[in-house]
């Protein structure tokens, strides 16, 4: 089969399709035919070499939309041809989602939303895990202030929608043009970037990763949730500061689906790439205006 994969560190044209063995379904696990599958600004920073692994292959891809393909041993509740959706946690991995095939835990997947086709549905599983795994730690109650930064981003939009229907009064900073779409997305407020709110907020789901800047805008006693291991600034003034780092949850991310078949929760795709225009996708990740994922289809 063929894989997106990188030999040597660098900018999108390090990217290889390589021809690898189709992966096999070990106990525990699934192996999904993907359909398609979302490129993140992590698997920039892969690629990159951000997270280190010189002198290996690593697969890129951590969301996967497709059908069930073979079943390991002690897996139950699927079968072959069952669409699902899932992450494929980790940084440094021989192979990701970015191929024709790959094997995840069964644990890690969940039943696709059938209200959205496929490449919709890759928007979902890392954007989505991470806005609601933040959101939970913020902890904040119905009718509580939340500033998401990064609003009109996958993650910050998703955190918008879920967090003003869990009764947030949500304010939302993004740049001046993304006003309609915020609050399309059920944002009360809007911060133009580069401008601060006007009053202090019970909590900062920092979806942009601002650190220092977000969290002078939380109250005294309030909290500040970053979404990137390691990048969170010190706590201050009583504020709780913490980190989110997702994981792979097919529960969770059964609920989110869910919520997109209510259509409770809208899914962006900006472009879509066939696997083989991997690098040109990566191009297009790293240009400005990007408003949704962009998807790779296999």
């Amino acid at each position: 089969m063929l894989a997106a994969v990188v030999n040597e560190f660098g900018g999108p044209e390090r990217i290889e399709l390589a021809e690898v063995p189709v992966p096999g379904a070990g106990a525990g696990q699934v192996r999904i035919r993907v359909r398609a599958a979302g490129v993140n600004p992590v698997d920039g920073g892969v690629r990159a070499g951000v997270f280190g692994g010189a002198g290996q292959r690593i697969g890129l891809g951590w969301d996967v939309a497709g059908e069930i393909d073979a079943i390991g041993a002690g897996v139950s509740g699927w079968s072959r041809g069952d669409r699902v959706v899932g992450l494929h946690y980790g940084a440094v991995k021989p192979l990701g989602t970015h191929a024709e095939y790959v094997v995840l835990d069964a644990s890690a997947v969940a039943a696709a939303p059938a209200a959205v086709d496929t490449v919709a549905a890759a928007a979902l599983p890392l954007g989505g895990l991470t806005a609601a795994r933040a959101l939970d730690q913020l902890g904040l109650g119905a009718g509580a202030s939340v500033l998401v930064t990064g609003a009109a981003g996958v993650v910050g939009g998703l955190a918008v929608q879920l967090a003003a229907r869990a009764g947030l009064v949500v304010t939302a900073l993004a740049g001046a043009e993304d006003e309609a779409l915020v609050r399309s997305l059920g944002a009360a407020a809007f911060v133009p970037r580069g401008e601060a709110p006007a009053e202090p907020v019970d909590g900062v789901l920092d979806a942009a990763v601002l650190g220092g800047a977000a969290l002078a805008w939380v109250r005294d006693g309030g909290v500040y949730v970053g979404v990137i291991p390691g990048a969170a600034p010190a706590a201050e003034r009583g504020i709780r500061v913490e980190e989110q780092e997702v994981a792979a949850d097919g529960e969770l991310l059964g609920r989110l689906v869910a919520l997109v078949e209510a259509g409770a929760l809208t899914l962006r795709v900006s472009d879509t790439f066939p696997l083989a225009d991997a690098a040109k996708a990566h191009e297009r990740l790293g240009t400005p205006g990007v408003r949704g994922r962009v998807v790779l289809t296999a």
